[in-house]
């Protein structure tokens, strides 16, 4: 019989720029009644990374910060309040004003992503692994859309120590079946379990999983251990444009294969 544990880390204050995260998260493990032991994930929002990192902007920047962080637009939207931007950003990460969030942050401001989540993570993980002597994972979340579903999920961002893909290909179901195309994005799914319990607006942004230690890897430095290995490759990605972007586009084709022709597309 499995079991999962998850629950917040009370007592963690308001982050500013240059705090140390892995003091202020470690202090508030040491208040916890779980402790922490082998084999846990850390679930920690990247919100107050970025805060600590000094990703903090002025809120009449926004704009010009979205365009900043773009580094490809796939679609846009126009609602009563302005435009919606959908776009890959300097991380890799396809969604919406380029994870640009004026969310749990002080008035007047915004904040960006880290420069580079993994990074974050891997040295968060580091620092902690050595203040407690235990071989744990760190995951940072952000809440990320989804192209073929209605609401929003929390996703790994960052990560560092655990495996973020569970790849099934290979092997074979109870009933003998091959799978081919089974790998599951562990990563994801523990950050939008540990969403559960922090909460939007309940002032946990840290989550301590257990319950997965077959998922935590000693090694920082892994491939097998970095959350931009579930950013899909452009040429596998199936949906790499909006549709009204990708009909421009195909229209725009046609025109000068037609012009080429000495025709003209009507």
């Amino acid at each position: 019989m499995s079991g999962l544990l998850i629950t917040t880390l009370a007592g963690i204050p308001e982050v500013t720029s240059d705090d140390n995260l892995a003091e202020i998260i470690g202090a508030a493990i040491s208040k916890s009644p779980e402790g922490i032991q082998n084999g846990d994930i850390l679930v920690v929002t990247s919100k107050i990374v970025s805060k600590a990192e000094g990703r903090q902007v002025a809120a009449a920047d926004r704009e010009a910060a979205i365009t900043a962080e773009t580094v490809r637009l796939v679609a846009s939207r126009p609602y009563p309040g302005g435009l919606t931007r959908i776009v890959e950003n300097r991380q890799g990460l396809v969604l919406a004003a380029a994870g640009v969030d004026n969310s749990n942050t002080p008035e007047g401001t915004v904040l960006l992503l880290p420069t580079d989540p993994d990074a974050s993570a891997r040295k968060l993980c580091a620092d902690l692994r050595m203040q407690f002597g235990v071989a744990i994972a760190v995951i940072l979340s952000d809440t990320l859309g989804r192209p073929w579903r209605e609401g929003q999920t929390d996703a790994a961002i960052g990560a560092a120590g655990v495996r973020v893909l569970e790849d099934y290909r290979g092997t074979r179901d109870p009933h003998g079946n091959l799978l081919l195309a089974s790998a599951a994005a562990v990563a994801d799914e523990i950050a939008g379990a540990a969403d559960l319990v922090k909460g939007k607006s309940n002032g946990c942004p840290v989550a301590l999983v257990r319950g997965l230690s077959h998922l935590v890897i000693d090694d920082l430095d892994s491939p097998a251990g970095a959350a931009r290995s579930l950013v899909r490759p452009a040429d596998k990605d199936m949906f790499r444009l909006g549709s009204d972007e990708a009909y421009s586009n195909g229209y725009k084709d046609g025109q000068r294969a037609a012009s080429a022709f000495g025709g003209g597309a009507r």
